[in-house]
């Protein structure tokens, strides 16, 4: 080989690495921006979700994408239990730490006070005599205390007994392993607690806690939408969704950042907006990218997009919904995949072809994220999650910094060979 060539190769080995360092630099970049303080778990507290939206907005617009009419934003409403002031909780004197050893859960009502700790007898699920003497006793100056896998269980119990633990000062639930928390609409009848259970003393007598709680029943939130016409089939498309929501935070001192779930699905998302947005790149079908919120609700956000789409449903053949895409150690999970078996082998072909990932699974359908309200009104949908790497989930060690990205890069490239090969 010629000096000459040699060295042109070399040069452009070199620039390929530099661009693919620079993608990722950016991928990183923008996962540390979606799951920052200022952003606060882009929930629905210190307009975490519209800081979110507003910067999603910017990237569509910064990459030249078209909005669906006048605004990239689909407002609409819904109702969410808040949590407003960061909670406190002291057991004998020892206070725990709020975020890490302890948070109050989505539903819990306000409460400020001290109480006598009352552990559930779990005997009560299968012994009446014991039922009626456990719920013969006061509960209205008491903490009660019990076990995660007893919490549906409680709830279904006869009004008498429903009455009396309602009567309780506070509920502690405690977690086995970490702590887990959602959203909620609304709030319980009492005040309620989730603590991990290795930090919960096995002697505990009484506890102190403060928890400050406001429930919004028309909260106003946004999807953000934007497309790219395809250059010979305008009106059809292709559509990349994923929900920019989490969980928000508890007060300023406690907040989700939401890095695997689901920053990394956000990012994917505006990495495909950026390649689509290249002129080389330029797709035969339109390409949606639909940023949802409120999908931690209870796909609120889908939901209302497929009740008010912004062009008919029948025009998307197909979609791919991104969310949990941090990982992919061993491989990716396509919910819908034996719902579309066609495409489904068609996403094998490819990932064998090129290796791209160890294997891909396949489940049924599922009401697990962004796809499902469009599935039920039979639009074609995939969703994509990775499989391997972090189990953080929901809780507050769900952060930029220990999220892998193992397979980032190819599930990416995965995603666009994928596209074009149904276009």
């Amino acid at each position: 080989m010629k000096p000459l060539l040699r060295l042109l190769i070399a040069i452009l080995c070199f620039c390929t690495l530099q661009l693919h360092a620079q993608h990722m630099q950016r991928v990183h970049q923008t996962i540390d921006t979606l799951t920052s303080p200022y952003m606060h778990g882009r929930g629905y507290i210190l307009e975490g979700d519209a800081k979110a939206a507003n910067y999603i907005q910017d990237r569509y617009k910064a990459a030249g994408l078209k909005a669906f009419g006048t605004s990239y934003f689909q407002h609409f409403t819904m109702p969410v239990n808040r949590v407003t002031q960061t909670p406190e909780l002291t057991i004998d004197g020892h206070k725990l730490k709020p975020g890490n050893e302890f948070v109050a859960s989505s539903q819990t009502a306000s409460g400020k006070g001290k109480a006598t700790i009352v552990y559930l007898d779990t005997l009560v699920f299968t012994d009446n005599a014991v039922a009626q003497k456990f719920f013969s006793q006061s509960f209205r100056k008491k903490a009660l205390v019990y076990p995660q896998q007893f919490r549906k269980q409680l709830w279904a119990l006869p009004a008498p007994y429903l009455q009396k633990i309602s009567e309780a000062k506070l509920h502690i639930i405690l977690q086995p392993k970490e702590l887990l928390t959602t959203v909620a609409a609304e709030p319980a009848q009492v005040p309620m607690l989730e603590v991990r259970k290795d930090v919960w003393p096995a002697d505990a007598k009484k506890v102190k806690y403060t928890i400050v709680v406001e429930q919004k029943p028309n909260y106003s939130t946004q999807n953000v939408l934007a497309f790219i016409p395809g250059s010979t089939q305008p009106d059809s498309f292709i559509v990349f969704t994923a929900h920019y929501d989490h969980l928000g935070g508890q007060g300023k001192g406690v907040y989700f950042p939401g890095a695997n779930d689901n920053a990394s699905g956000t990012t994917m998302l505006l990495e495909l907006a950026e390649y689509y947005s290249q002129p080389e790149n330029r797709p035969t079908y339109s390409i949606a990218f639909m940023a949802f919120a409120a999908e931690e609700a209870g796909l609120l956000g889908s939901l209302y997009y497929t009740n008010n789409p912004l062009f008919p449903l029948p025009q998307i053949r197909f979609l791919v919904n991104l969310d949990l895409l941090g990982t992919g150690d061993e491989g990716m999970m396509v919910v819908n995949g034996s719902v579309h078996p066609k495409e489904f082998a068609l996403l094998q072909t490819i990932n064998t072809s090129n290796k791209y990932l160890s294997q891909i699974k396949m489940r049924g359908k599922a009401a697990n994220s962004d796809h499902y309200p469009f599935s039920e009104r039979g639009v074609p949908a995939f969703f994509f999650y990775t499989l391997g790497g972090t189990t953080a989930y929901h809780n507050t060690k769900d952060q930029g910094r220990q999220l892998p990205l193992t397979k980032f890069k190819e599930v990416f490239r995965l995603i666009t060979d994928f596209a074009a090969a149904l276009q």
